[in-house]
């Protein structure tokens, strides 16, 4: 055999020799990366208790508005529901009234929610607060505008003493709108809206016996719709003249010839 022929076999035997060795290499480092792929394992995960859609306030709770979600254990929450701890939450929370909104795959939370009961409205006040309705129309109700979980401000209109001004002032400041009472106005041209009557508010102690005296004084009670940016100011100021009696009763001050006259019984309206 010539010498050339055996140069080029010699080539090409080393060739292929340097292209077994490529291939073997790079099926190695396939099997690492197999290897270390399969060593990463999934987080792991709980089932929490989520909302399916969004719950407005006084929402109840059934097996179309909850379900189990998993959720990465370690970003649990103390407060979120389980179905390691509360396997029958879904049954036992059947009814169950919402106190504040919840949206769509937001956990479920205790404070958010109220007990199962017919007494919604009591389901949705705080500790500490009372619920009183005062009487709306469009106009003092800016243009039916109010909803509940609003913040108002209750402006009382009233008469001047011995004179045809009228006196403005605002009694009660930032409360929140727990309800409003609608009923179906026909109007007339035969179409129908719904007009809020009744405003429930959520109101301290104080401001329930302001509210009662202001409404026996006033000649009209408005309410001014406030920002939602307002909703984290304070919410338990009053008009505390209204509150000056010894025992709590209150008084209303009337000015007569200079002179300051209290009515302690603060049952009539001053003429």
């Amino acid at each position: 055999m010539k010498p050339a022929r055996l140069i080029i076999l010699a080539v090409a035997v080393v060739a292929a020799g340097l292209a077994g060795l490529l291939a073997m290499n790079m099926a190695g480092r396939k099997g690492v990366v197999t290897k270390v792929q399969s060593v990463i394992e999934k987080e792991p995960t709980v089932n929490v208790l989520v909302s399916s859609a969004n719950l407005p306030v006084g929402a109840r709770l059934d097996e179309k508005a909850v379900h189990w979600m998993p959720w990465p254990q370690n970003g649990l929450v103390q407060g979120f529901i389980t179905e390691t701890d509360r396997p029958d939450a879904i049954k036992d929370l059947q009814g169950a009234v919402v106190r504040l909104p919840v949206f769509e795959g937001e956990p479920i939370r205790p404070e958010k929610v109220a007990d199962s009961n017919s007494r919604i409205l009591s389901s949705l006040l705080p500790a500490g607060k009372r619920a009183v309705a005062t009487e709306i129309s469009v106009a003092t109700g800016a243009g039916g505008f109010i909803l509940p979980n609003d913040r108002v401000d209750v402006i009382m209109v009233r008469k001047g003493t011995g004179s045809e001004k009228y006196l403005t002032e605002t009694v009660l400041s930032n409360v929140r709108v727990l309800a409003i009472d609608q009923q179906i106005q026909e109007k007339d041209d035969g179409s129908k809206a719904v007009v809020g009557t009744t405003a429930t508010l959520e109101l301290t102690p104080d401001q329930t016996k302001v509210l009662a005296v202001a409404q026996q004084m006033a000649d009209r009670l408005s309410l001014a719709l406030r920002s939602v940016a307002d909703a984290q100011e304070q919410d338990t100021t009053a008009a505390d003249y209204l509150l000056s009696g010894d025992n709590g009763s209150a008084m209303i001050q009337v000015i007569k010839s200079g002179a300051i006259v209290t009515d302690a019984t603060a049952s009539t309206k001053p003429e």
